[in-house]
């Protein structure tokens, strides 16, 4: 009789026993879940398209609506200064942003803006592949929706490391060319390769200056009416007549981001540090012959890892939109457009931020081990302790 009290004692205990770590299992899941998943939805879920101002709008169809989305710098570390953990963190934090954005926003078209590489600029050719591999895999997408991929100075170095080797390794994956436009529902983008900017006349320099000087050329016949232009413009090529949309990865010369507000903006301590041209922006020069050659109606960029916002000769405003990536920024976002031929609404998505997660699993990871010290009786229930006290005052 004894015996069988005691088996069935010793199988309440077991079960008790596997009861509590199944709850603590369910938990721990339950938080990883949220974390790694659910958390994604919730901050994204708040991100809407902006709305083009009234009354053109009203005339509109979704046939002469483009919905893009502009993301920067994602830095996909690579196998020199990638620590495996750092890669793991990093690239699960972007892929889940990135799918989780597609699928509750539907963009029709995502415009990565450089730097899409940590270590493009020497990785060997297995590295690269290896890269590329994982890049496509992170940055899936559904067939209704492009990927254009501009270059940045991680991908093939700064000037005076870029080689024709690397741009063209760079271009035969993305189908990248400075000075090509892209034109969707009427909307015209020129993608700009801002490294081969340095006005040096290296080879590659003059060739990515001739094709936006040509390309220059024929939107401006596409502007222009008249019999004279006509004349000079019997050679070119026909392009939908809108003002273009430049996308870079440097941004175009500013002393510094001193004038640059909002939460993703540069720290306060860097805010008032001089830019150095040709390393974090585009020379005065370069910029004058862009905006001259151009004259666009919004200039896009990145690079710097902060927001900023400022307004060229007065009349023509450039976003630099900040890193994709928890490796740069704590508070990572991107941009949504809603773009006509003759209009642009433009919109900041912010990610969830890194501390907010920290701070979620430190908090789970508090109230489990309190869980597991109060299931082990080694931790006093409140109650209990104040029992304690109050009897052993009256004791006194």
């Amino acid at each position: 009789m004894a015996l069988l009290r005691f088996n069935i004692v010793k199988r309440l205990f077991w079960r008790k026993r596997g009861i509590f770590a199944l709850k603590l299992l369910f938990f721990t899941v339950s938080v990883l879940i949220f974390c790694e998943f659910i958390i994604y939805y919730i901050v994204i879920i708040q991100c809407h398209w902006p709305q083009l101002k009234a009354p053109r709008a009203i005339e509109l169809t979704s046939d002469s609506v483009l919905k893009a989305m502009f993301i920067a710098d994602t830095h996909l570390l690579g196998e020199i200064n990638g620590h495996w953990l750092d890669k793991l963190r990093r690239e699960w934090q972007m892929e889940r942003a990135f799918q989780t954005s597609l699928w509750l926003l539907q963009p029709e078209i995502v415009f990565i803006l450089g730097d899409v590489f940590d270590e493009g600029k020497w990785s060997s050719s297995q590295a690269w592949s290896d890269d590329v591999r994982r890049f496509l895999k992170m940055f899936r997408h559904p067939v209704q929706t492009e990927i254009m991929v501009i270059v940045g100075n991680h991908d093939i170095g700064f000037h005076y490391e870029m080689t024709a080797f690397k741009l063209e390794r760079f271009s035969k994956v993305f189908n990248f060319a400075s000075g090509k436009i892209v034109t969707r529902k009427g909307v015209n983008f020129i993608m700009v390769n801002s490294v081969a900017l340095e006005g040096d006349g290296c080879s590659i320099c003059r060739t990515a200056e001739a094709r936006l000087a040509q390309l220059s050329h024929k939107l401006n016949c596409s502007l222009r009416e008249g019999i004279q232009h006509k004349e000079r413009c019997s050679d070119a090529d026909k392009i939908p007549a809108s003002v273009p949309i430049l996308l870079q990865h440097y941004p175009l010369y500013r002393r510094s981001d001193s004038n640059c507000t909002g939460e993703d903006s540069a720290p306060l301590d860097k805010k008032n540090d001089l830019f150095r041209e040709k390393y974090d922006v585009l020379s005065q020069e370069a910029s004058q012959k862009l905006l001259w050659w151009f004259q666009p109606r919004l200039i896009l960029s990145g690079h710097t890892h902060s927001a900023c916002e400022v307004l060229h000769n007065g009349k023509i405003p450039e976003i630099s939109v900040p890193s994709f990536s928890w490796r740069n920024r704590n508070n990572p976002s991107f941009i949504l457009g809603t773009l006509t031929s003759t209009d642009f609404s433009l919109d900041k998505c912010f990610l969830p931020y890194e501390n907010t997660v920290i701070t979620l699993y430190c908090t789970a990871g508090a109230v489990l081990m309190v869980f597991i010290l109060a299931r082990l009786q080694l931790l006093v229930s409140p109650f209990r302790f104040v029992q304690h006290l109050i009897t052993k005052y009256k004791a006194l």
